[in-house]
């Protein structure tokens, strides 16, 4: 079993999804007391924020960076972001790390496509949904077109991330609330929806939307489970 390294903390919120599911999946595939082997760089989130609020997105990386060097050092054999928002630096976490880091949008849409699906709706915080990054990059692997909320709905996605599931509060006013948004973006033409924030599996089941649903949480941590447990890989269909 290769060695599993986390940068997480980003929140812990959904760090302690992460670390739940790996040891699952290794149970459920290895059955007895087989467990997880998982290295933990736990950040302090606020010091994170402050950098996205300011748009300081070169000093996050180097932050990150240092954070997957620090657990190649320790053994890691892979490393992964655990948040989608700060995969807008995967490129210089993966330099620094000098191992491979498993990339949540192109395994995220390695699931779409199998699935068939064409016209997601991005469900994120208000950077992973306006910057750009996200949605280029998952044309370019998959030929995707990703879709966001208009602008009062993006809003009102960040803002139930930020002030309510990042502090370990999941209410059901907030989860109609996300309802009524995918509703409209549904009726504006997605085809499906992205729980494009590690941390919307703590208030949105994927399967039970209104069309199909895709938890990148869940989906990053098995792609971390085949690579340290040596799974094949199910080939992409033709994204032209």
């Amino acid at each position: 079993m290769k060695t599993i390294g986390l940068i997480g903390g980003m929140s812990w919120e959904s760090t302690l999804v992460y670390y739940r599911m790996l040891n699952e999946g290794v149970r459920a595939r290895r059955g007895g007391l087989h467990s997880a082997a998982v290295l933990l760089h736990s950040l302090d989130f606020e010091s994170v924020v402050r950098l996205q609020k300011a748009g300081r997105w070169d000093e996050a990386g180097t932050m990150l960076g240092a954070a997957g060097a620090g657990l190649a050092r320790a053994g890691a054999d892979c490393v992964l972001i655990c948040t989608n928002t700060m995969h807008l630096v995967s490129e210089p976490v993966e330099r620094a790390a000098g191992v491979p880091l498993i990339d949540i949008i192109a395994e995220t849409g390695r699931d779409i496509a199998a699935a068939g699906c064409r016209r997601p709706l991005l469900l994120a915080t208000r950077y992973t949904m306006e910057h750009g990054f996200y949605a280029r990059r998952m044309r370019a692997g998959t030929g995707i077109d990703v879709v966001v909320p208009a602008a009062d709905d993006r809003g009102l996605v960040h803002d139930i991330i930020f002030d309510e599931l990042c502090q370990g509060l999941v209410r059901e006013s907030s989860r109609a609330r996300m309802m009524d948004v995918i509703a409209r973006g549904v009726a504006a033409g997605a085809d499906s929806v992205i729980l494009g924030c590690t941390e919307i599996c703590l208030l949105l089941d994927p399967g039970a939307l209104p069309v199909p649903g895709f938890d990148s949480t869940a989906i990053h941590a098995r792609a971390a489970l085949d690579f340290a447990l040596g799974a094949e890989r199910p080939a992409l269909r033709d994204a032209a």
